[in-house]
This record gives structure tokens, sequence and C-alpha cells, in this order.
């Protein structure tokens, strides 16, 4: 590829201070595409963290940071070993990307343009457009119930973005409709698939799969609470915090607490079958639009505004 390539990105300074600038590109290598970004999400999880500098402890933490790992854009140009299994134009979803020399990619995917080994993008069909930048979430989701002997949730804990997708996939895979805990009265709107309730409405104690997505570091001892006996705790959100419980009201119920890390190709695989074969859809979860010369507005009201389930970035007329 050989030009010397620079693009406009999102870069968080430090906390809350974040800015839109023009970074070089490291060099493209032979197994690498260049993708001209259309649309990135802003994640209201780690993406929070990061904005607000209560990140924990993190491989490639600190600043100065481009954020993002939620990005769709066309290939615009081919690494020499890779020219033959990509083609230019093809539409790819960006799990985010490295390349920003000493600024740091975390996760690297918020900017107009990133160079990123082929075997990171995932081709996607046309017809997905914006809603696309929700694939990664969707396959974090997928990833939570996955996990070998899982039981499917009859309990999520929170109705942002995640816990919708996490109630949608786990009925592409059959699962009986869950019950879905919000305690905010504009996110209790459901689609109709599955019930949403305030947790003091909801009087059940014998959940054997509770999901947790609200990200909130003290809410062990309330779920357990809510817990049938060998039931399991799934902590599927990002925590800024250490977690704690009662050990022994846990020991008294035999409960289990399991981890869901990053989503694995399988999943997102899983994903985009479910898709294609009508089971799942994305539809209404994107809710905010910004143009990308508008990113701190835009990333203040991702964080700030309750209505907002997505926001997402539109690089297409980036400069």
């Amino acid at each position: 590829m050989g030009q010397v390539m620079d693009t406009l990105a999102v870069v968080l300074e430090g906390p809350e201070r974040l800015a839109l600038a023009r970074l070089s590109l490291c060099e493209p290598a032979p197994e690498d595409v260049v993708v001209d970004i259309e649309w990135s999400g802003i994640s209201t999880g780690t993406e929070r963290l990061l904005w607000s500098g209560r990140m924990p402890p993190f491989p490639g933490m600190g600043y100065p940071l481009v954020p993002g790992y939620e990005s769709v854009g066309r290939i615009s140009a081919l690494g020499a070993a890779v020219a033959g299994t990509r083609r230019l134009g093809e539409r790819v979803f960006v799990p985010g990307a490295r390349c920003y020399g000493e600024v740091r990619g975390l996760f690297g995917g918020a900017a107009s343009r990133v160079v990123v080994p082929a075997a990171r993008v995932t081709a996607i069909d046309e017809s997905l457009g914006e809603s696309a930048v929700l694939l990664a979430l969707a396959a974090t989701a997928r990833h939570a119930l996955a996990a070998p002997g899982a039981r499917p949730p009859e309990l999520i804990v929170g109705h942002g973005v995640l816990g919708r997708l996490l109630a949608r996939v786990a009925l592409a895979e059959g699962a009986f409709a869950p019950t879905v805990w919000e305690r905010n009265a504009a996110r209790a709107r459901s689609d109709g698939l599955y019930s949403v309730v305030a947790p003091d409405d909801d009087p059940r104690r014998d959940y054997r799969a509770v999901y947790d997505v609200s990200g909130d570091a003290a809410i062990l001892d309330g779920l357990l609470d809510r817990l049938a006996p060998g039931g399991e705790i799934v902590l599927a959100g990002f925590y800024p915090g250490e977690l704690s419980f009662d050990f022994p009201k846990a020991f008294m119920r035999e409960a289990r607490i399991r981890i869901a890390a990053e989503w694995k190709d399988s999943d997102m695989k899983a994903v985009l079958a479910h898709i294609d074969a009508g089971r799942l859809s994305l539809d209404g979860l994107v809710t905010h639009r910004h143009d990308a010369a508008d990113a701190a507005q835009a990333y203040r009201r991702a964080f700030e505004d309750t209505d907002c389930l997505k926001m997402i970035l539109d690089w297409r007329h980036a400069a």
C-alpha cells in the first residue's frame, strides 16, 4: 500500500477531556486492510469508564487514547497477502484498531479511517447499514449464553442495549421469554416479546439463572436474595470496582457466579446466522446519531441522556 496516511479520530486526552484530532496511521502490513469508517457506536459501559477516568487497570490502558470497538466501514485498500480473500468496497464490521503510533488504541475504532489486520474484520450484509455497529454487543450477549452447561436467562438485570440484545439472542436460540428488570421508567418499554418490570414489583425469589448487565458493582447481594438453590448469577456487564457478596447467603443457596468475558469469532458467526435467518433483529436500538464533528457533544449525551440507548457517530462526511 505504501502511502503515508492519516485519520480523523476521537482522542480521549484524559478524564472528560475529549477532542477530535488528526493522527498519522501506521504503515499497513501485507496482512492488513485499510477501512474507511462510515459509523461507529459509543459504548455506555467501557467507554463511559474511559471517559470518566473510572476504568480499572486494563491491558493497554493509558491516555491519550482512541476509544471505540463498534465500527462499520468499507475496505479502501488491501495488503498484498489478503488481496485474494478480501475485496475493495466490501462493507465490514471492525472491532477496534491499534494503528495510531504513540496514541493508544483502546479500543481504537472511533476514527474516519483505520488500518487493521484483515483477519480482524467481518464481512457484513449491506442491508444492516448503521445497525451493524451493534454486532459486538450482540456477540457479547451470545457469548454469555454459550458457556458449556449455561442455563438461558430467566432474569436479566438492565434494559439497555446489551440487556435487550441478551433477551433477543436468548429468544433466537429457543429460550423461553425472560423477565427483565429496569428501574428507569423511560427504559421499561418492551417490544412485547418479554416482560419488563421494576425489581420492587417482582416477588419471585427462585430464579435459576440471573444475567446482570447493569454494571452495578454492589448488586450481588440483592441478586442472591432472588436466586433458587443451585442457581447461577452471570456477570455479563463491565464493573468499575471490586465486587463482594455475603458469603453465608451464597453458601446457603450453593450459588454459582460466572463472569462472561469478550466475545469470540464463533459468537459473531452465530449472531450473523440468526440475523440472516430472521431470528434476530437489531431494529429499534440505535436511537441517536451525531456527525463525527460533534463527537464531544455526542459522547456527553450518550452518557448523560437516559433516553439514549445507542449513540452512533457518522463519519461519512468527515474531512
